[in-house]
């Protein structure tokens, strides 16, 4: 699960001409769902949002203070774009859970910040709907936020898969092909490897 967490001093959401939420100081977050998503993944968001200390004390010291501490409020707008993957420059997001899954846990992480927090400092958007979200951010102050049993970050599973891609190729040329090409290789990069230029340093120092 990955999170945008933006400090503003306010924030609204509209859906075709009527404005459906709006909140002063406090937190905006956008929230992505991925497929692989459980009760941990949301127990650890909703501890982290409203734990996270982004806000000056009574003295102006900076750092200081939650929003649960300052009593202002968070809306929550649900953003399955955050678990996009990009596949060259189209964005792919396979990665997201289905929306018939991800409402009902959607909703279930909003009782849970409700439970944890006050009901009505808690604020929505519309799940699935196409929302303008006026964000004024606060500094700027923005923190992004992923579960610990969440994917693997997109970078690292492209990586990964470039990876295996490599290992399949090697394993189809067989390996004395393999061998052949790791060789040239090495000539390539060391001209000086076969031609016993190694031995004749050693033979130099220890004269």
């Amino acid at each position: 699960m990955k999170a945008i967490v933006q400090r503003v001093t306010r924030a609204t959401v509209t859906v075709g001409e009527e404005q459906i939420s709006s909140i002063g100081r406090g937190l905006c977050v956008l929230l992505g769902i991925s497929v692989d998503d459980t009760q941990r993944d949301a127990e650890y968001m909703v501890r982290k949002i409203l734990n996270l200390r982004l806000f000056e004390d009574e003295s102006g010291r900076a750092w200081s203070k939650s929003v649960m501490d300052r009593d202002y409020e968070v809306l929550c707008v649900s953003q399955f774009t955050l678990q996009c993957i990009l596949k060259g420059n189209k964005p792919d997001f396979h990665l997201a859970m289905p929306a018939e899954l991800a409402q009902p846990f959607y909703n279930s992480i909003l009782e849970n910040m409700r439970s944890a927090y006050k009901p009505e400092h808690i604020k929505d958007g519309k799940f699935g709907a196409l929302m303008q979200v006026h964000i004024q951010n606060d500094g700027p102050v923005t923190i992004e936020l992923m579960s610990p049993t969440g994917p693997m970050d997109p970078k690292q599973l492209l990586k990964q898969e470039k990876q295996q891609q490599r290992k399949e190729k090697t394993r189809s040329k067989g390996p004395s092909e393999s061998g052949r090409e790791k060789g040239a290789s090495r000539s390539r990069q060391d001209p000086n490897a076969s031609s016993g230029a190694e031995g004749d340093v050693s033979s130099e120092r220890e004269t």
